[in-house]
């Protein structure tokens, strides 16, 4: 006999950073798992108004589904400035962005994702969790090498070789565009989702909070700004169809 999905009995930890793709990454969690804990990371990075937007999404979330409240469990936030002293690039220092010579964006910070799964896989280990959940995505791929899905299962092998583990790291958006993303965000939590993702999310490289528009709050004119705008026009499209 078939079993009902989801039916999970495991913990999952979420690498939760406040923008848009890791708070549906977080409803996709806790509408699968019984136990979803969030950790967050403070790298230096320019947009650190992120860090202060996770406590309204967390608070949020956790009234759109009773479920979901008794599921949501401990958060933290971990220091890594250090990431910040090493890597010279528009994300850690004020600096105009541009393409670099060797074709990846200036924004790309040297092994900023996998550090994060690594120090996730470190506390999902003393925590007893055996999943982590990370947001990271191919299909609106912006010159990150690790973000691909080969970087991932790669990182996951080995991850689990040297802590001898069987850590799965799961990965909701890989193959989504940021139009499915608001799409998924509908699906699992209504519009009280969806109003939580514009409204509490931030995602825009310069830290602005000043402009809000409809697909939510961004100086509108950096990549991160252009992709979520173009795909939350894309989305509300879909929707009139």
């Amino acid at each position: 006999m078939r079993l009902p999905v989801p039916f999970f009995m495991k913990k999952a930890l979420v690498l939760f950073s406040g923008g848009q793709d890791s708070t549906v990454c977080l409803a996709w969690a806790l509408s699968r798992y019984d136990s979803v804990e969030t950790i967050g990371f403070d790298y230096g990075q320019r947009h650190i108004i992120e860090l202060e937007c996770r406590r309204n999404i967390l608070e949020g979330i956790a009234r759109i589904d009773a479920r979901w409240q008794t599921r949501l469990g401990e958060d933290r936030v971990i220091d890594l400035a250090w990431m910040g002293q090493i890597s010279d690039c528009a994300l850690t220092r004020e600096a105009e962005i541009a393409m670099r010579s060797d074709g990846l964006p200036n924004t790309f910070v040297p092994g900023r994702n996998l550090i994060f799964l690594l120090t996730a896989a470190a506390v999902a280990y003393r925590r007893g969790i055996d999943t982590l959940v990370t947001g990271v995505c191919e299909t609106d791929y912006s010159g990150y090498p690790d973000c691909r899905d080969d970087t991932l299962k790669a990182l996951q092998v080995a991850t689990n070789l040297g802590m001898n583990t069987r850590l799965k790291f799961e990965t909701p958006l890989m193959w989504k565009s940021k139009a499915q993303t608001f799409e998924m965000g509908v699906e699992l939590g209504g519009k009280p989702l969806l109003d939580l993702i514009v409204e509490y999310t931030h995602t825009c490289y310069m830290g602005d909070r000043a402009h809000r528009h409809a697909w939510g709050y961004g100086c509108g004119t950096c990549p991160a700004c252009e992709l979520r705008a173009a795909g939350f026009k894309a989305f509300e499209a879909s929707r009139q169809d």
